[in-house]
């Protein structure tokens, strides 16, 4: 089996993973489809939801030292950008970068473009920044780059209970 087509399964699985975690709890959400598409600017105007109210997912690679190496899954507004820095300080890490494709990929269970808010990995810890609970709903690709979700925050955070810490800067 090709990794494009390895990749595409587990993308699904993820989508059933969270449909099944968003009934099982009693969400609040919708589903939108709409073109093909992973980039939060250009999705946003398609969904018809402002920027701001998009949740962007970025996997983040954290050393802690010379032999360890963690994995974030970082959540700030769709209009600002991960702070590196700050999560490297947070997690008390020596550097931090993006993680590449294939892992981000591999930890999250989707395609790049549509990483879930979401953290279905054990080597995955989901650090959401504070600014999220500000939102009514919450917006984000659903391990698909043809459908979003629309989530009520409240909801969001009660399902996943996630770390809240400041790790967004505005976008440069």
């Amino acid at each position: 089996m090709s990794d494009d087509r390895e990749v595409f399964m587990a993308s699904e699985e993820t989508y059933d993973k969270l449909i099944e975690l968003l009934d099982r709890h009693g969400a609040s959400y919708r589903l939108i489809d709409h073109a093909p598409e992973g980039r939060t600017e250009i999705v946003s105007a398609m969904r018809g939801n402002a920027v701001s109210d998009a949740a962007k997912c970025i996997v983040v690679m954290v050393k802690l030292g010379k032999k360890v190496t963690k994995h974030v899954l970082a959540v700030v507004p769709g209009d600002t950008r991960v702070d590196l820095n700050g999560l490297k300080a947070l997690l008390g890490g020596t550097y931090a970068a993006f993680a590449s494709t294939d892992i981000a990929e591999r930890l999250a269970g989707s395609v790049a473009g549509t990483i879930l808010p979401f953290s279905f990995h054990p080597d995955l810890e989901l650090i959401v920044d504070p600014s999220i609970q500000d939102k009514e709903e919450i917006f984000f690709n659903a391990a698909r780059l043809d459908r979003s979700i629309a989530l009520r925050t409240k909801d969001y955070l009660a399902i996943c209970s996630p770390r809240l810490a400041p790790i967004a800067a505005p976008a440069s």
